[in-house]
């Protein structure tokens, strides 16, 4: 910033003085030589010239930087854009200084201060290298940095010089500075990767046992009944694991792809959990698990899919047989509640009496592939999608998952499903 301009006082003060001390020296020369009455006159106006005129110009010329190094365009419209901005912005002058900056800007650099050096603020070497950039050539400037304040953030940094008028009829720019947070995408793009290497392992696992049984039937078991006999049933459970693998990623990606469009047809969800738990009676009698359902006689309806809801309470269902089964049996309940914004809904709790869960389990349950224990997953025949596919369906219907349980105790795995509205009405 450069100095304040001479109050007028000041400059009238010094200029009076100068004008006296010329009086005085005219006055004593034209009284004691031979100088012209005349001639001190325009000796006087001369040195008022040049007592008065540069000040004058001075301040003309102190005006005239300073707009050209400041410019400054109607506040009140710009701070309002700035303002109504959705992402971080910052608008600076051409030499770094902060002109506006609006809430989210605020929340992303704190030590933001208006007329002060956006350097001072944001000391990422990757912004400041991209504002200097942005600055000599006047050009559009990209850059991602990591954020490390109040948790890691990938922030992608656009600096952007902006032209506008000077009030000399010339052409100056400002530099507007907008921060998107991409941190949302690079981790869709790190689950995106971690799906394709957790799916490709999973296929890859049985494909090589089927690959090493074929070559040995072909090979040293040509001959051997008994021996065929066995890794024919060893390949057939391998083959149904990888194609209820496939199957289970095909239902996980078309539930997303629809995950915005909720169900508008109505389904009875009672006849539904009974048709499930009466195909799931095999695997039951295998495990020794006796399948209790606790269910109302009248209709429960709600807004759903029905093929959906099938898979869900499947899911819930076979994997406390698998993994409770120690328990002896798995109840399977229906009741009426609320949401936290009071919103009716029907809840359907599958418990078992197993080895329960370990707390520090319990909240990535739901993630794909996930597993409590891998060895005993894929013994059970488990692809480690049915809990993520169980959540999915229940985001597009607009429900959510419960999980509960105590080492010992069992589990308890709750779908809430909000009810229809004739339901809620009666």
């Amino acid at each position: 910033m450069g100095s304040s301009p001479t109050p007028w006082s000041d400059r009238l003060r010094a200029s009076a003085l100068i004008l006296l001390v010329a009086g005085l020296s005219l006055g004593a020369l034209v009284t004691f030589s031979d100088l012209t009455l005349s001639r001190a006159a325009i000796v006087f106006a001369c040195i008022t010239a040049a007592s008065l005129v540069p000040w004058q110009l001075r301040q003309t010329y102190a005006a005239r930087d300073d707009a050209r190094s400041h410019v400054s365009p109607d506040t009140a419209i710009v701070g309002a854009v700035v303002a109504g901005m959705p992402d971080p912005a910052v608008l600076l002058d051409r030499a770094g200084r902060v002109l506006h900056f609006n809430g989210a800007a605020a929340q992303l650099a704190p030590a933001l201060r208006r007329n002060e050096f956006a350097q001072f603020a944001l000391r990422s070497p990757e912004i400041i290298t991209a504002l200097r950039e942005a600055i000599a050539t006047a050009g559009i400037r990209r850059t991602t940095y990591l954020d490390h304040v109040p948790g890691e953030r990938w922030m992608e940094l656009v600096v952007t010089p902006v032209a506008v008028p000077t009030s000399f009829g010339g052409t100056d720019y400002l530099i507007l500075m907008t921060f998107h947070d991409q941190t949302p995408l690079r981790r869709v793009e790190e689950m995106r990767a971690d799906f394709v290497a957790n799916a490709s392992h999973e296929l890859r696992t049985p494909l090589a046992a089927l690959s090493g049984f074929i070559d040995t039937l072909q090979g040293p078991a040509r001959d051997d009944p008994k021996a065929r006999e066995r890794f024919l049933g060893i390949m057939h459970a391998q083959a149904t694991r990888m194609a209820r693998l496939i199957d289970d990623l095909l239902s996980l990606s078309r539930v997303e792809l629809s995950a915005h469009v909720r169900p508008d047809a109505l389904a009875d969800i009672v006849p539904i959990i009974r048709q499930v738990a009466d195909g799931l009676e095999p695997l039951a009698a295998e495990r020794q698990v006796q399948i209790e359902l606790e269910l109302p006689e009248k209709p429960e309806t709600i807004a759903g899919d029905r093929e959906e809801l099938m898979r869900l309470f499947e899911n819930l269902i076979e994997n406390a047989l698998k993994y409770g089964a120690s328990g002896g049996k798995v109840v399977v309940s229906l009741k009426h509640d609320a949401a936290a914004d009071g919103t009716p809904e029907v809840r359907v709790q599958v418990r078992d009496f197993g080895p329960g869960i370990a707390p520090e389990h319990l909240p990535r349950l739901t993630e794909r592939f996930y597993r409590v224990d891998v060895g005993d997953s894929r013994s059970q025949g488990g692809t480690g999608l049915g809990l993520s596919l169980v959540k999915h369906i229940l985001i597009r219907h607009r429900g959510r998952l419960l999980i509960e349980s105590v080492p010992k105790q069992g589990a308890t795995f709750t779908a809430c499903l909000p009810q229809a509205q004739k339901n809620a009405a009666a």
